[in-house]
């Protein structure tokens, strides 16, 4: 189950962040500030958003709000000492599908995260995804153009389908490297930059090697369908 925890108590968050991983079969990215929350999660899939009420650049309830007016459907867990029906109503009201009030017992805090994720509210992705006259298959890792295709490595793979499913923003290194190769990874953000290359290298086939465009000093993008049209990358086809 891939979790998104947004907790600013450095110690309730390693204390959660530890409980999750020790089951086994969590996933964990944890960040300390509202913003953050809001980029993880509509950067990414993730089963369940945990939510702090009180937190930096951004509180639980208002990044809950974003989320929802941007058409966000994943599960949210609002995690809170206010405990008034009030609050409770506030939250809820915001999107948040479940509320649990501190001091809590991580044995709750596992239950409601199986129940949530049980409700299944993420999309399923399809199996095929198009852009810019190429098709993306999830299966077989095959980039197809026509009756010509290339075999992508599955690192490769996922990052091009990170991005493509992103179209249209700048997703940042840090995020693409958590995104691809984990929260507690040590690689180096550098092998982002040789993975593009490598996919731009195969892409090169199609006339389609400048698909992915770098933002220099913050990451990476995919245009949208009407930006490759106005740009003239469909002119080869």
């Amino acid at each position: 189950m891939n979790i998104l925890l947004a907790e600013d108590d450095p110690s309730l968050g390693e204390l959660i962040v530890y409980m999750l991983k020790k089951k086994g079969e969590y996933k964990v990215d944890w960040v300390m500030e509202g913003e953050d929350a809001y980029d993880y999660a509509i950067s990414s899939h993730y089963d369940v958003v945990i939510l702090d009420w009180m937190m930096p650049n951004g509180d639980g309830v208002d990044v809950c709000r974003r989320l929802r007016r941007q058409g966000y459907s994943g599960a949210i867990l609002m995690l809170t000492a206010k405990d008034t029906v009030q609050d409770r109503i506030e939250g809820l009201d915001a999107g948040a599908d479940d509320y649990l009030v501190k001091p809590f017992e991580i044995g709750e805090l596992l239950a409601r995260l199986r129940a949530l994720s049980r409700r299944n509210f993420a999309p399923i992705l399809e199996e095929e995804i198009e852009i810019a006259g190429l098709v993306l298959n999830r299966l077989s890792h095959v980039v197809c153009q026509g009756p010509q295709h290339i075999q992508l490595s599955p690192r490769e793979f996922e990052l091009l389908d990170l991005l493509v499913q992103n179209r249209g923003q700048v997703l940042p290194r840090e995020i693409i490297l958590e995104r691809i190769w984990g929260f507690d990874t040590d690689v180096a953000p550098k092998t982002i930059d040789a993975t593009i290359k490598l996919i731009r290298r195969k892409l090169e086939a199609f006339g389609k090697q400048d698909l992915l465009q770098s933002i220099r000093g913050v990451g990476y993008k995919v245009e949208n369908e009407s930006s490759f049209v106005h740009s003239g990358i469909y002119k080869s086809q």
